[in-house]
C-alpha cells in the first residue's frame, strides 16, 4: 500500500467514524446544531462508501451517479454556513446566497455530461473554495469573540473549513494542470485527513477533550478560592465567581443569583446593575425552587412567559445550578448562551461543581463576616465598658466632693443654724458642679462629633486675643504659657468651639506637665490658612499611640489614671471641631518623656461641611501648609 493509499484509507475511515458518532448523537438528541453537524459527515461517509464500493466492485460510475456524488460534494459548503448559522448569526442573505449557489451546482452537475464546462467547473471552485472560506473566517472571528473550550472548538471549525478549501483548490488547480495530479493527490489526502480531525474536534470533541481543554480555566477558577472569600465585599465575589464560571465553559455571561431570605427574593447584579426578582422567575428561578440542575437549549419554549426578556438578551441557551451549602439555600447560578451549541450536556455536571464551590466559598465569606459582626460587637462591648469604666471614675470624684461638702453643711447647719454660710464649702461645691458639669457635656459633644453638628454658626474670631486670653487665665506659677503670634489674625470661626479646642490642649499641656515648665503656643498666617502649635515639656506620647491619638477614649500607654484623670474624649472632640471647621490637627513627639507638640491649621475662610481625614504628621509637616489645608478641606 503506497502512502497515498494509507492517506485516503486513513481519512476515510475517520470520516465514516466521526459520521457514527454524530449520527448517534443527533438520534439522542435531535438538536438543529447535530442535525446539520449529522448531515455534512454523513454524506462525506456517503460519498466515501460509494467510491469504495464502484473501486471494489470495479465498476465505472455512469453520467448520473457521477452527478449525484458531485452534487453532494457541492452540499458541503452550503451545510457548512448552516453549521456556522448555528454558532452564530449570518445575514439571511448570504443563507440565500449559498443556496442558490448550491442549486446553480446541482442543476449544472445534472445537466452537463462530463467532463464539464471549463466556465462551470470554475464556478463550482469558486463557490466552494468562497463560502468555505467564508466559514473559517467566521469560526476565526468567533473564536476571538470566545474564550475557553469554545473558542479552541472554533479555532479547530475553522482550521478545519480551510483544509477543505484547500481541498478543492487543489483538485480545481489539478483539472487545470493535468501534471499536477499526482502531487494533488498526496496533498488533498493530507489535506482531508486534517479536515477530518479539525471537524472531529470542532464539531464532536469527546468529553475527555472538552475537560482537557476545560481544565486551565477551571484551575483558574478554583485556584484563588482561598482568597476569595476575603476580597473587599460580597459583590466583587460574586463578580469573580461569574468571571471564572463563564471562563469554564467558553461563553460570555455567567450571573449569579444570591437568595434574599427576609425579604424573600433574588438579587442578581446584571451588567452590574442590582436586579431583583421573584424567587421563582426565570430558569435560574426554577432551579432554585427545585433545587436540580436544568440544561435548556430553546429557553423561549422552555420558559415561555420571559421569552421576550430572554430575546432581548441575545439567550437561546441556559444552564443554571442551585448554589447550595448543606441545607442553607444561598442562590443560583446561570449559565447564558447567544446559540444552544455552546453547551454539550455534560456540562451540567460541570456547572454543578462550580456551583457546589461557589457555595463554599460564598458560604466561606458570610462566616469571615459573622466572625467580624461578633468581633464589632465584642469591641463595642469592650468600648461600652471602658467609656462606663472612665465616666463612672470621673464622675465619681466629682460627686464624692459634691455629696461630701453637701452632708458637712447639713451636719453644721442642724448644730448651729444660725452660724455664717461656709463659703469654703460653697466654693468646692460649686467648683464640683462644674466639672461634673463640663464631664456630662463632653458627652454630649461626643455624640454631636459623630452626628457632623458640633460647629454651629460661624462669626469672625480673632484667634491671637482668643488664644491670649486662653494662655493668661492657664499661666499659673507652676506653668508658664508664652505666646508667639501676630497683633491679629482674623478668621470665620465658631468662636465658642475654637475655644473649646484651645482651652482643652493648653489645659492637657499643663496637665501632662506635672514638673512644670514653659508652655509654648505659636499662631502664624501661611497662605490662606492659619496654625496654632502648642509645645509642653510634658511626659510626651509614645510613638506606637500618636496614630491613634484623636480616637475616642484612647489614652497613651504611658497615662497613669491614678495620676491623670480623663476619659480619653477631649482630643476626640478636638479633632471633630478642626474637622468640622474644614481643618486638620496632628501630634509629634520626640519620644517618652520628652514633650509633645500639637499642630493645629485651620482655613481662614470658612469650609462648611468639610470632613477632612487626619493623615501623618510627616507628610503634614513636609507639604506647604496652603496645599495641605486646601486638600484636607477638599
Amino acid at each position: 500500500m503506497t502512502a497515498y493509499q494509507l492517506l485516503q484509507l486513513l481519512s476515510q475511515l475517520l470520516f465514516v467514524l466521526i459520521a457514527c458518532a454524530v449520527t448517534i448523537k443527533a438520534i439522542h438528541r435531535p438538536w438543529k446544531a447535530n442535525v446539520d453537524t449529522a448531515l455534512l459527515f454523513d454524506i462525506v461517509a456517503l460519498i466515501v462508501a460509494v467510491s469504495r464500493l464502484d473501486e471494489k466492485v470495479g465498476i465505472t460510475p455512469g453520467r448520473l451517479q457521477t452527478g449525484v456524488l458531485d452534487s453532494l460534494i457541492m452540499a458541503l459548503p452550503y451545510l457548512l454556513i448552516r453549521m456556522v448559522d448555528d454558532f452564530t448569526e449570518l445575514s439571511p442573505t448570504l443563507l440565500w446566497a449559498a443556496t442558490g449557489g448550491l442549486v446553480i451546482s446541482v442543476i449544472g452537475l445534472l445537466a452537463f455530461v462530463p467532463p464539464y464546462p471549463a466556465i462551470f467547473l470554475l464556478f463550482c471552485v469558486l463557490y466552494f473554495v468562497g463560502f468555505t472560506g467564508y466559514v473559517a473566517a467566521a469560526f476565526v472571528q468567533a473564536a476571538r469573540s470566545s474564550n475557553g473550550v469554545t473558542r479552541r472548538r472554533m479555532e479547530a471549525a475553522a482550521a478545519g473549513a480551510l483544509c477543505l478549501a484547500l481541498v478543492i483548490l487543489l483538485a480545481g488547480i489539478a483539472l487545470a494542470i493535468p501534471k499536477f495530479t499526482d502531487v494533488e493527490n498526496v496533498l488533498s489526502n493530507g489535506l482531508a485527513l486534517c479536515c477530518g480531525l479539525f471537524f472531529f474536534l470542532g464539531f464532536a470533541p469527546p468529553r475527555w477533550l472538552r475537560r482537557a481543554w476545560q481544565e486551565p480555566e477551571i484551575r483558574a477558577f478554583l485556584g484563588p478560592a482561598a482568597i476569595l472569600p476575603r476580597l473587599s465585599d460580597t459583590s466583587a465575589i460574586v463578580q469573580e465567581l461569574e468571571r471564572g464560571a463563564a471562563d469554564s465553559l467558553g461563553v460570555a455571561n455567567a450571573v449569579i443569583g444570591l437568595w434574599d431570605s427576609e425579604a424573600g427574593v433574588m438579587r442578581y447584579n446584571i451588567s452590574r446593575a442590582p436586579q431583583t426578582y421573584q424567587s421563582d422567575q426565570f430558569l435560574g428561578g426554577r432551579s432554585f425552587i427545585t433545587q436540580q440542575a436544568i440544561f435548556s437549549t430553546d429557553v423561549a419554549q422552555d420558559d415561555p412567559i420571559n421569552a421576550e426578556q430572554y430575546r432581548a438578551r441575545d439567550i437561546r441557551a441556559v444552564i443554571a445550578a442551585p448554589i447550595t451549602a448543606g441545607e442553607k439555600r444561598l442562590g443560583v447560578l446561570c449559565l447564558y448562551a447567544a446559540h444552544a451549541p455552546i453547551f454539550a450536556e455534560d456540562d451540567l455536571s460541570l456547572v454543578t461543581l462550580l456551583a457546589s464551590q461557589a457555595a463554599v466559598i460564598l458560604e466561606s465569606r458570610a462566616l469571615i463576616d459573622e466572625a467580624a459582626r461578633v468581633r464589632a460587637r465584642e469591641e463595642a462591648a469592650r468600648l461600652k465598658d471602658d467609656f462606663l469604666s472612665a465616666a463612672a471614675h470621673d464622675l465619681k470624684t466629682p460627686l464624692t466632693a459634691l455629696v461630701a461638702q453637701a452632708q458637712l453643711m447639713e451636719r453644721r447647719a442642724r448644730r448651729k443654724p444660725d452660724a455664717p454660710a461656709d463659703l469654703v464649702s460653697i466654693e468646692c461645691i460649686v467648683q464640683e458642679s462644674q466639672r461634673l458639669k463640663r464631664l456630662v457635656l463632653e458627652l454630649l459633644d461626643v455624640a454631636r462629633v459623630e452626628q457632623g453638628k458640633l460647629v454651629g454658626r460661624r462669626d469672625a474670631v480673632d484667634l491671637v486675643r482668643l488664644v491670649g486670653e486662653a494662655c493668661v487665665r492657664y499661666t499659673t506659677d507652676l506653668h508658664h504659657y508664652s505666646l508667639e503670634a501676630p497683633e491679629q489674625l482674623v478668621g470665620e470661626y465658631d468662636g465658642i468651639r475654637i475655644q473649646q479646642m484651645i482651652d482643652n490642649l493648653l489645659e492637657n499641656a499643663g496637665k501632662y506637665s506635672p514638673d512644670g515648665g514653659e508652655v509654648r503656643v505659636r499662631i502664624s498666617e501661611e497662605g490662606e490658612s492659619a496654625r496654632i502649635t502648642i509645645a509642653d515639656p510634658g511626659i510626651g506620647i509614645p510613638a506606637a499611640d500618636l496614630a491613634h491619638l484623636f480616637d475616642r477614649f484612647h489614652r497613651g500607654a504611658n497615662v497613669d489614671d491614678r495620676n491623670f484623670a480623663g476619659m480619653g474624649l477631649g482630643l476626640f472632640i478636638c479633632r471633630g471641631i478642626v474637622d468640622q471647621h474644614g481643618g486638620v490637627i496632628w501630634a509629634t513627639s520626640p519620644g517618652t518623656g520628652r514633650g509633645s507638640t500639637f499642630h493645629i491649621v485651620l482655613p481662614i475662610q470658612g469650609t462648611a461641611g468639610a470632613h477632612p481625614q487626619l493623615v501623618s504628621p510627616d507628610r503634614a509637616e513636609a507639604m506647604n501648609i496652603r496645599e495641605f489645608a486646601v486638600e484636607q478641606a477638599s
